[in-house]
């Protein structure tokens, strides 16, 4: 499954393609959506938002486009004009004078104003995207240690788009090696040390993750690019400490960690 790090790379690709150029065609499958297509005709996407693993598509007109992917949606660019082949059913179509972006087999969408974003359920629920770069470790660390999160175990935590949004499996892994943490541990039993650690983690590793596309380094000796450390990693030597990296299943997920030094 996509992480935070996949979807605001896929974002960055839409923007790419159509950010700032008014829509040529506008075209949506939903009958309660087909209002919207001759008011946003020759209107322009000014940004595109990621909330975990929500798309917030936002037009000049102060509409807003919310669309989650779910386990089956897609968003492709095309050339104006092209209709690639999908075996896929085609929910969005945005088009400008060169290129299209197309949304596949989502049926999440809704446009929303600004009441609507700011009531949508969704949204209400989930925490700030950890690639939100306004976003500081200090705030992280505020949020582990409100009562709402600090007795949770960081198993599942990690995992709950409530705590953190953008935040996925491998995320998790990695983020507890790297603050060298077990998985059951809470953030009210850490150090102010540990907490910090982890804090920093949370964004550091995610952001790496974005910002370098998910290339794995080979030469553990260049920090530039993103490397699993643990994450399917099990049977391996931890880099680290030389343990033995074990797998469990933790959340109903596959987990991957270091038992000697992950404390």
């Amino acid at each position: 499954m996509p992480e935070g790090p996949e979807i605001r790379r896929a974002a960055d690709r839409l923007e790419e393609a159509v950010l700032g150029k008014p829509l040529t065609q506008v075209w949506f499958a939903f009958p309660g959506l087909k209002t919207y297509e001759p008011l946003l005709t020759g209107e322009c996407i000014d940004r595109i938002e990621t909330r975990g693993k929500a798309l917030l598509t936002h037009f000049s007109s102060g509409q807003t486009l919310y669309s989650h992917n779910q386990l089956y949606g897609v968003w492709r660019v095309a050339r104006a004009g092209e209709q690639p082949e999908s075996k896929r059913s085609l929910r969005v179509r945005l088009e400008t004078a060169d290129k299209a972006i197309l949304l596949y087999s989502a049926s999440d969408i809704v446009m929303l104003d600004e009441a609507g974003l700011a009531s949508h359920p969704f949204l209400q629920r989930v925490g700030p995207d950890v690639l939100d770069m306004t976003l500081t470790a200090e705030q992280v660390k505020a949020r582990l240690l409100s009562p709402r999160f600090c007795r949770r175990q960081f198993a599942g935590l990690l995992l709950d788009q409530a705590f953190l949004a953008g935040l996925g499996n491998y995320l998790r892994v990695e983020i507890l090696w790297q603050a060298q943490l077990a998985p059951r541990h809470r953030a009210v039993d850490l150090t102010t040390q540990q907490l910090d650690a982890l804090a920093r983690a949370c964004l550091d590793i995610a952001r790496l993750s974005y910002q370098t596309r998910g290339k794995v380094d080979e030469n553990r000796h260049h920090g530039a690019l993103f490397r699993f450390h643990v994450f399917h990693r099990d049977g391996e030597r931890c880099e680290r400490c030389g343990g033995v990296i074990e797998k469990m299943t933790l959340a109903s997920r596959p987990f991957y960690w270091c038992a000697r030094c992950q404390k």
